[in-house]
């Protein structure tokens, strides 16, 4: 089967909605979270390990690529994460966190016309769009209004916009220059999981004392998680704008939000399923 940009959109795209819904089902089990951000970083690092023993991975780079992948993994990925967990704490609505850094799909679309040269057509415009603001429905909640917030809530959102963006942008530039996709996904899961199992040290939390169903939630974390970025960033390589992966990714929040409400009773309300048809049509619009 050849792999081009829409499949291996898909492929991640599904990976994700079953990534976060392992993930939901850990944070259901009271597993700490460091355990699960440990899943979706230790364990890739381990199967991407074993797909190097019989492949010609280049692991020597420039100086200048192994100072990007450095940035990449503290600045881009690890605080990414940290401020996306804040925003959506302090946010009064999760919602409004969550549709504003799930936003840099246009950063990242517009920013790739001007960094890479690449195309951006009046179809996917349109796509881009209808995944964005149909998002919106589904993740804004009014039932979710917090009583209590914290102005800062903002700035992490913004944050998190701009670290998620500069991941993707600085991800296909490395794919642009030649760095294979198992060197870099190696190099930034490696010091991203050394800096969680410090905070894990710090923290003093318990690792060994998980029982077996939270230990296998957790490894198919992790085994989705290596699916979900492997092919993330096969996108990125065979797309002709990274947007359109970026756009995908913040598809699956649809089928998330339905599945979610099949297996947990999560909340499904019209507005929430008008949300689901509008990102499918631009799901569809942008794969046509």
């Amino acid at each position: 089967m050849v792999v081009n940009w829409i499949i291996a959109s898909m492929v991640m795209f599904l990976s994700s909605v079953a990534m976060y819904l392992f993930v939901r089902k850990s944070n259901l089990l009271k597993t700490p979270q460091q355990l699960n951000n440990l899943a979706m970083f230790l364990i890739p690092v381990v199967v991407y390990l074993l797909l190097t023993i019989n492949t010609n991975t280049r692991f020597m780079l420039k100086p200048f690529e192994y100072f990007l992948i450095l940035v990449q993994a503290i600045f881009f990925s690890y605080l990414g994460n940290v401020f996306s967990l804040k925003g959506i704490e302090y946010s009064p609505n999760p919602g409004y966190s969550l549709i504003i850094s799930k936003s840099y799909v246009v950063f990242t679309a517009v920013a790739s016309i001007f960094i890479f040269g690449a195309p951006l057509t009046i179809k996917s415009i349109i796509a881009i769009i209808l995944i964005v603001i149909f998002s919106g429905l589904i993740m804004i909640d009014k039932s979710k209004n917090k009583s209590k917030s914290n102005t800062l809530w903002l700035p992490y959102t913004i944050g998190a916009f701009f670290c998620w963006g500069l991941l993707a942008l600085s991800s296909k530039y490395l794919l642009n220059v030649g760095v294979p996709i198992l060197t870099r996904l190696i190099y930034t899961m490696i010091i991203v999981t050394v800096i969680i199992l410090g905070e894990i040290k710090i923290k003093k939390i318990k690792v060994f004392n998980l029982t077996k169903i939270q230990f296998i939630v957790l490894v198919l974390i992790g085994v989705f998680s290596t699916s979900f970025n492997y092919f993330m960033q096969v996108g990125f390589n065979l797309a002709p704008n990274v947007g359109y992966v970026n756009a995908a990714n913040a598809a699956s929040i649809s089928l998330l939000t339905l599945l979610s409400a099949f297996l947990f009773n999560d909340d499904l309300s019209v507005k929430k399923m008008i949300g689901i048809a509008g990102v499918t049509l631009g799901l569809f619009v942008l794969f046509l």
